[in-house]
């Protein structure tokens, strides 16, 4: 009967969580990425912190939105963590600075206790960081709780060995071709509605969604409807972020992978345009080979005309994707990329560049 309920009921529940999942106003939007920015700016180490560093040496590894809960039906990460041990564990040998973009524990559906007997490896793995003084966590609005509870202090304690400290919001600031260059990083939740500490949405998940998920099984987070076209939030974060110089903005929360201002449909699409400026016959054939597959697989596979995007937008994506995939940006030795963690054969977590970047390119 669940099997049955699973197949009808997973393609509309999909379709009302993308419909009415995000409300981000404009408005709002702009005006929670400008005050966070300028306050992290005028008072370092209150809401945000910033972090000044060598693009050639330093190296970091950004993911966000692994919605960590109880092991039951309604834990989008159950099957990513596998995948996420191992991708700490290879960041931590290679001496990564670990910045968590927020959403990590999924504390809308759990109590805090539960999420902490049910994610012991995990926070063993993100302890390792914090010895080398490499770890930096932001919250989201499914881990608000971090920032906003008086008990926090004391839970951080329980899981990490010590007090540290939570932020909204992290700038990195560098040197790229001898002009200052800052990433600005915080979860994206800002100026949504329906996340931005709305407590109706709060309720909503715990109450009705919650058990729903849990009895049926469905994991919304599929890489197919992630590798459409832009969400209206991502679209907001970018129209913010290509008003300005010398500026990156990296963000998580939609769960939708962007690399350099784009999609990766929208990046087929635009290197089509390319291959068809250019006359070559067989990288068109290969990439109308590729959108065409995507239709095939009942994608919604729409026209991508706009390629007039800067390159000024990031987005990590998520790690609780419903095959175990992960998502994340790296930066290192001067360029930023776009990572994927999978499962190869024999379920053995595999590391993939998705897109790649020198950061010369984004001044």
């Amino acid at each position: 009967m669940m099997r049955l309920l699973q197949r009808l009921l997973k393609e509309p529940i999909i379709r009302l969580t993308d419909k009415y999942s995000s409300r981000p106003d404009p408005k709002r939007i702009n005006e929670a990425l400008s005050n966070l920015y300028n306050n992290i700016l005028e008072n370092p180490g209150k809401r945000g912190l910033v972090i000044p560093f060598d693009a050639r040496h330093q190296k970091f590894i950004i993911l966000s939105d692994q919605h960590k809960g109880a092991r039951d039906g309604a834990d989008d990460f159950a099957l990513a963590e596998k995948n996420y041990l191992a991708a700490l564990d290879h960041y931590n040998k290679n001496n990564f600075h670990y910045i968590n973009l927020g959403d990590s524990e999924e504390l809308w559906e759990n109590m805090f206790l539960t999420v902490k007997k049910h994610n012991k490896a995990t926070f063993e793995c993100e302890k390792q960081f914090l010895a080398r003084n490499a770890f930096t966590k932001i919250f989201g609005n499914h881990d608000l709780y971090w920032d906003n509870d008086p008990l926090a202090p004391i839970s951080l304690m329980q899981v990490y060995g010590q007090n540290i400290k939570i932020y909204e919001g992290l700038i990195l600031e560098t040197q790229i071709k001898d002009k200052p260059f800052s990433i600005y990083l915080t979860h994206g939740h800002q100026g949504d509605m329906q996340s931005d500490g709305n407590w109706f949405s709060k309720w909503f998940v715990s109450t009705i969604w919650g058990p729903l998920q849990a009895y049926l099984r469905i994991n919304p987070n599929t890489p197919a409807n992630n590798d459409q076209l832009k969400t209206v939030h991502n679209r907001l974060m970018y129209e913010w972020i290509e008003k300005r110089e010398n500026l990156l903005l990296i963000t998580g929360h939609t769960h939708q992978p962007v690399f350099r201002s784009l999609t990766h449909l929208e990046t087929l699409y635009a290197a089509l345009d390319k291959a068809k400026a250019a006359n070559d016959a067989v990288l068109i054939d290969k990439l109308q080979h590729q959108i065409t597959g995507r239709h095939l697989k009942g994608d919604q596979v729409l026209e991508f005309k706009d390629h007039s995007y800067k390159p000024c937008y990031f987005n990590s994506g998520c790690c609780c994707f419903d095959d175990g995939d992960i998502t994340g940006i790296e930066i290192e030795n001067g360029c930023i990329r776009l990572i994927k963690w999978k499962y190869a054969a024999h379920k053995t977590p595999e590391r993939i560049v998705l897109e790649e970047c020198g950061l010369e390119e984004l001044v």
